[in-house]
């Protein structure tokens, strides 16, 4: 039986008895050594594998927190604006709780998966006229009228769930790795791993963010944010551990998306490969033991892969025209 993320972390939650948990069995993450890669860049690479949350995305272990407390509050609602993965995770994690989920999405910019699961979840699916920021703004104000519960990752409570992936990263390795590296959109998911290490004390990895070249077109949909809420924050963070914020391009994220799948046998979302991209700009020392965390899956964006990935080709039934096909 899977243990709920609130319960394993229980003493490092801002949760108590009357919390009601909320949940659909997410975070205990697998954390993958990545041997091909490994040798290729000639260090210990580790992928911590996100996408196995319940949703498809790390977003699940900042929302059983944020939807327990919210209905511990007594909210009959919750709001959120969203690139997709956020959207999809409120949307689940409202339904577990028996309550309704308005869900803001940036007309025409999010990947047609996180639509779909948000709409299924039973979700109201609003689709604004403006970029994120927008939509973003328009669920604070509505929040601020005490008719909803914003669950964006200004909500401190999404935060603190997303910080539980540090303590079981740690506990895996058995120490801290040299260095984490993630993609970077909002900011909030840096933020939090520098929180989980503050309260672990010691020495952090160094914290990498990768941020895209065009945040506002990026293809990488997730992180497709052009004023990142958590700026600030996410960037004392990345100086606090000596660590660095990285910029990649789209042709990187591609490569990067591509070598997951191929080498690793490992299907994310392109987002979700920013981290080993910046793998090339901020190098690690030959042998040093990395994380790369990995945040969705890749059937959160099928588009993408059908646009990029190789296309099926056609043969006949018979054995000899495919071996001839396979050559």
């Amino acid at each position: 039986m899977t243990i709920p993320l609130i319960e394993r972390f229980r003493d490092r939650l801002p949760v108590s008895a009357a919390t009601p948990v909320i949940s659909l069995g997410e975070g205990s993450t697998p954390l993958l050594r990545a041997p091909r890669l490994s040798e290729r860049l000639g260090i210990d690479l580790w992928l911590k594998w996100e996408a196995s949350n319940p949703t498809g995305s790390y977003k699940d272990r900042g929302m059983t927190v944020a939807v327990s407390k919210a209905v511990e509050e007594g909210a009959e609602a919750v709001i959120v604006a969203s690139t997709g993965n956020t959207a999809s995770s409120a949307a689940a994690y409202a339904a577990r709780a028996g309550i309704s989920a308005i869900v803001l999405l940036p007309q025409g910019t999010v990947a047609s998966g996180k639509v779909a699961q948000s709409r299924m979840y039973g979700a109201l699916v609003l689709e604004v006229s403006g970029s994120f920021d927008e939509a973003l703004a328009a669920a604070r104000e509505l929040a601020s009228r005490g008719s909803h519960a914003l669950v964006n990752s200004l909500n401190p409570y999404r935060r603190e769930g997303q910080k539980t992936a540090v303590f079981e990263i740690v506990e895996e390795l058995g120490a801290a790795p040299a260095a984490i590296y993630l993609p970077y959109g909002g900011g909030g998911n840096t933020t939090a791993y520098a929180q989980g290490f503050a309260e672990l004390g010691g020495t952090p990895s160094r914290l990498v963010a990768a941020q895209s070249a065009d945040r506002a077109h990026t293809i990488a949909t997730a992180i497709r944010i052009s004023e990142p809420v958590h700026a600030a924050t996410a960037t004392a963070a990345v100086e606090h551990t000596h660590g660095e914020l990285v910029t990649v391009d789209d042709a990187e994220i591609l490569v990067a998306w591509g070598d997951l799948a191929r080498t690793e046998g490992l299907f994310c979302e392109p987002s979700s490969a920013a981290g080993l991209a910046a793998l090339t700009h901020a190098q690690p020392a030959a042998g040093e033991t990395v994380v790369v965390v990995i945040t969705g899956h890749g059937l959160k964006d099928p588009a993408s892969a059908e646009t990029h990935a190789p296309p099926p080709a056609r043969v006949a039934p018979d054995p000899d025209a495919i071996l001839e096909a396979a050559k």
